[in-house]
């Protein structure tokens, strides 16, 4: 036994749960890829102060949850909590949005890190999907974006996800709102640090999870009621696009989520079998994140979905997933020289395409037709001294138990006809 374990609130991705984990991703970025979307990957640490900028001075992840460190030359770093701000300022820095070619459309995927009190469904390190679009202000592009986490997560078998929408407005008239919203917060009892929220993004109030805070505002104004004449357009073409896709969504005026670059269109997937950490994945548009670290004005929209979130979510529907046997075909050789041949006809195999392992450490025929029962493959090759001289190989049916003998010089061949 290891004197070391994983970190508290982390986990270790082990076959065979690994290949989940794997197909989800699998899953979330195939509709990306089909819709233009290229691949990103961005460090595991930035700057302290993207974060604080971008995510938000107030928000909890950045005053609570972030895990800092200071370089041997001084420079303050943050493990990356969220997708979204590295993978503006990796597409800044490399002038993506100077190509002429707007949106910049980007995919990516990865571990995020957040100190958080670690409870099902929310860990210290998870991994997300999420997809960005830099550069153009289009309701289309916002349904876009939703209709391909729909599409993923249904693709995945999952039924029962129900997507919230709100509108937090824009520069023109969430001021107005913001004014209203404090107004009515500040005559309620709230502790010392909800009071200094109120003056910093008294919106994030509004997200406070606590029922001694939620019960307080009942009658609290709302965004939808503030909302410019512009906003109010553009949410309503949102809406009507994801209706003709057939994207049922539920209007949701407290939505604000936890990042304070959000504008306008907002949004998040719940599943209500996860209990109290149902949101599974969400997003929205941030047209003014790419001021706020520094670059040029790009409105943008994006989402990230939890890889954990959802599998959670498959299991709570009971669904699983048909995944590809990660062995096809097992081989069994008895003596040197039929090491030295099948491991021949395995290379073979795995260049053709089939899955195919290998009873290594010379083990007897009994304890090496146990694991290839084990690897889960189909069939098994087994060659002795007499196969090799009568120059055949038998394949075995592991589910039938038929064996035949068949060419060794043909074994790749006849496994591919028996594989289909």
């Amino acid at each position: 036994m290891s004197t070391f374990k994983a970190p508290k609130g982390t986990y270790d991705l082990l076959p065979p749960d690994s290949a989940v984990f794997l197909a989800v991703r699998e899953a979330i970025s195939a509709p990306l890829r089909r819709a233009g979307y290229g691949y990103v990957e961005t460090p595991g640490f930035e700057q302290v102060e993207l974060f604080s900028r971008g995510v938000g001075e107030s928000t909890d992840i950045v005053t609570k949850e972030m895990y800092t460190l200071t370089t041997k030359g001084g420079t303050e770093l943050a493990l990356r909590p969220e997708g979204t701000a590295s993978v503006l300022r990796a597409a800044l820095e490399a002038n993506l949005h100077k190509t002429g070619n707007l949106p910049v459309k980007l995919w990516y995927s990865g571990s995020y890190y957040r100190y958080e009190r670690p409870q099902a469904g929310r860990y210290r390190h998870f991994s997300q999907v999420g997809a960005e679009a830099i550069g153009a202000e289009d309701p289309v592009l916002d349904a876009e974006l939703i209709i391909l986490a729909v599409d993923a997560y249904r693709s995945l078998g999952l039924r029962d996800f129900r997507l919230l929408l709100n509108s937090l407005g824009d520069k023109e008239c969430r001021p107005v709102y913001r004014a209203a919203l404090q107004d009515f917060l500040r005559g309620l009892d709230l502790d010392e640090d909800t009071r200094r929220r109120i003056e910093i993004n008294p919106l994030r109030v509004l997200d406070d999870k606590r029922d001694t805070v939620q019960k307080q505002l009942v009658g609290a104004p709302m965004m939808r009621d503030h909302l410019c004449e512009a906003c109010k357009a553009y949410h309503e073409q949102v809406r009507e696009l994801l209706t003709a896709a057939g994207v049922e969504y539920e209007d949701d005026p407290k939505l604000v989520r936890g990042l304070d670059y959000y504008t306008r269109t907002t949004f998040e997937f719940v599943h209500d079998g996860l209990g109290s950490q149902s949101a599974v994945g969400g997003g929205g548009r941030y047209d003014g994140l790419s001021e706020m670290i520094g670059g040029p004005a790009l409105p943008s929209v994006g989402w990230a979905l939890g890889v954990d979130r959802t599998v959670l979510a498959l299991k709570a529907e009971g669904v699983e997933l048909e995944l590809p046997a990660p062995t096809q075909v097992f081989a069994v050789p008895l003596g040197e020289e039929a090491r030295r041949v099948l491991f021949g006809a395995v290379t073979e195999l795995r260049r053709a395409g089939v899955a195919t392992d290998f009873a290594f450490g010379g083990k007897g025929l009994k304890n090496a037709m146990k694991s290839a029962n084990r690897s889960g493959a189909r069939f098994a090759i087994v060659a002795g001294e007499r196969d090799l001289a009568e120059g055949v190989v038998q394949v075995k049916d592991l589910e039938s138990g038929e064996q035949t003998a068949v060419p060794a010089d043909g074994i790749v061949g006849a496994l591919r006809e028996r594989l289909g």
